[in-house]
Parts: structure tokens; C-alpha cells; sequence
């Protein structure tokens, strides 16, 4: 006798994964971001010598065996160069999302559950600073932490006139998307037949934010933390090429910013390095992005 099986039922990560691992395009991203990745995490190990390595005799050599992407000014590998800016980058835009989408998920889905005078506040704080230009405000925050640090004197000191002034500053400006779509969609979650029941055994709003409106707006969060690695990526170039990002490591924008007069005389491969690589991790974040957030729509399953 036949017995009749049914097929296992998929979440909605389990599902969003299946439909990426049929995405080719969304692979070749993926791998791409993994690259950048390594390379930050392993380019300032490898390369700890790069500070200590003036060649005046080698002062801007176009590309060559020895030097594939050419020299600078001071006759330093621009390949070098561009790999340790790929480390600045990419740490540059995970602090600055590891600040800003929990920031911007608990004050969402606290304006959003509990209303009223709470949801106002809220509202009001991040109307307030979105009328703000962003870049100005990032200037002003950068300006603000020049000559400061935190936990000054031990053993876990940051100086927040170096890199960590600069995602402390892009965390601080960048939660107010990710609060407004978490506070709209906790609006309606909230309203739900498993929220009201929930709140009708007894449990408290606590352990309803916990166990059941926050896992249900967690999308959001990931879907902001990709998409906001290239806002993070591109205001750290702004910043330095205006010479407010890192000051002792080289970055993309400080690259741009050294670079930007050699045209004028046929040296383009600092330039180029500089941009080709800063393009392609925008291109691949902004496509990954993309195809998430497709994932994750359940109207798209």
C-alpha cells in the first residue's frame, strides 16, 4: 500500500536562500563581496610594511611587471595602495551598519508597537535630523570627534579622530531609513490575530517584541545592512578625498584626491585603480541588494 508523503513546508530564510542559491547573478556578487572581504581582513597583515615603502627612484612608474598597477608619488605600489584602501572601505561600512541598523531596528519597532507619546518622540527625532543634509551633518560629526577618545587611558581606548570617528559618525546619520520601514510594518504586525492573541495570554509587550514582532521585521534589517554598505563605501571616499576620512592608512578618496592632477600630465593608473575598485564592490553590493530584497518578498515567492 502506497503511503502519500508531503513536502517539507520552508520558511521564509530557507526559501530566500534556495532562490539565491538559483541566482547566478547573485552568486557571482556574492563571491565578488567574499574576495573584498578576505582582502580587507588580510591586506593590512600582509602589507604591515607598506607605510616604510618610499622608492624615490621608482616615483610614478606606469604599470609594469614588477608594479602591476604602477607607483605614486613616492614611488609606492598603487596596487598596494588599493588594496589596503579596499580594508578601510569595507570596515568602514560593516561598523557603520553594525551601529546603525540596531539602532535603527529597536527605535523603529519601538515607535511602531507602542505609539503615542513614545512613537512622537521618535518621529520627531529622526525628522529632526533628517532635515539635516547628510553630508553636511557627517562633516559636522567628524569635526566634532577630531582630538577625542573614548575610554581614554585603557586597555579598549579608541581615537575617534581615526577610522572609528569616521563609522561612528556614518552610524550615527545612517539608522533613520531602517527606523521608518520597521516602524511602519510593526504598525502592521501589531494589529495581527498572532500579536493580539499573544497580548491576550498575558505576555508582556517585552516578550512580544522580542519573540514575535522583531523576527518578523529582521528582514528589513538585513535588506538595509546590504544596501547601506554602499552609502557607508561611497561617504567614507567622500570624506577622505576631502581629507576628514583616515589619515594614516591610504583610501580610495585620498587616492582620488592625490591623483586628480596626474591626468593632466597622462598618469591615470592611480586614478583608475582607485575607481575600478570602488566600482565594482558598489556594483556587486548594489545588485546582491537587489536580489535579497527580491528573496525576501513573499509576494515574490
Amino acid at each position: 500500500m502506497k503511503t502519500k508523503t508531503t513536502a517539507a513546508g520552508r520558511s521564509l530564510w530557507g526559501n530566500a536562500a534556495a532562490r539565491l542559491r538559483r541566482d547566478p547573478v547573485a552568486i557571482a556578487c556574492l563571491a565578488v563581496i567574499a574576495v573584498y572581504i578576505v582582502i580587507a581582513v588580510i591586506s593590512p597583515i600582509m602589507l604591515s610594511h607598506w607605510d616604510a615603502s618610499h622608492n624615490y627612484e621608482l616615483r610614478n612608474a606606469p604599470p609594469s611587471a614588477q608594479f602591476l598597477l604602477g607607483t605614486d608619488g613616492l614611488g609606492r605600489s598603487v596596487l598596494q595602495k588599493t588594496l589596503l584602501g579596499a580594508h578601510v572601505s569595507m570596515t568602514v561600512g560593516f561598523m557603520a551598519n553594525i551601529i546603525a541598523i540596531p539602532l535603527g531596528l529597536l527605535l523603529g519597532a519601538f515607535a511602531g508597537y507602542f505609539g503615542r507619546r513614545i512613537d512622537d518622540i521618535i518621529v520627531w527625532f529622526y525628522t529632526t535630523v533628517a532635515s539635516i543634509p547628510g553630508i553636511i551633518l557627517l562633516i559636522a560629526l567628524k569635526f566634532a570627534f577630531a582630538d577625542r577618545k573614548i575610554f581614554s587611558g585603557s586597555i579598549c581606548e579608541i581615537d575617534l579622530s581615526g577610522m572609528a570617528g569616521v563609522y561612528l559618525a556614518l552610524g550615527l546619520i545612517s539608522w533613520i531609513s531602517t527606523c521608518r520601514l520597521v516602524r511602519a510594518e510593526t504598525m502592521k504586525i501589531k494589529e495581527l490575530d498572532f500579536v493580539l492573541a499573544a497580548r491576550a495570554s498575558g505576555r508582556s509587550d517585552f516578550a512580544i517584541l522580542m519573540r514575535h514582532v522583531l523576527p518578523n521585521v529582521f528582514h528589513i534589517a538585513i535588506i538595509n545592512f546590504s544596501l547601506g554598505f554602499v552609502g557607508a563605501i561611497s561617504a567614507e571616499v567622500m570624506l577622505s578625498f576631502l581629507n576628514l576620512g583616515v589619515q594614516n592608512l591610504p583610501s580610495w578618496g585620498k587616492m582620488i584626491n592625490e591623483a586628480r592632477m596626474d591626468l593632466v600630465v597622462g598618469r591615470w593608473w592611480e586614478l583608475a585603480s582607485a575607481v575600478t575598485a570602488m566600482f565594482i564592490i558598489v556594483l556587486a553590493w548594489n545588485i546582491f541588494g537587489d536580489r535579497l530584497r527580491d528573496a525576501l518578498d513573499p509576494k515574490l515567492k
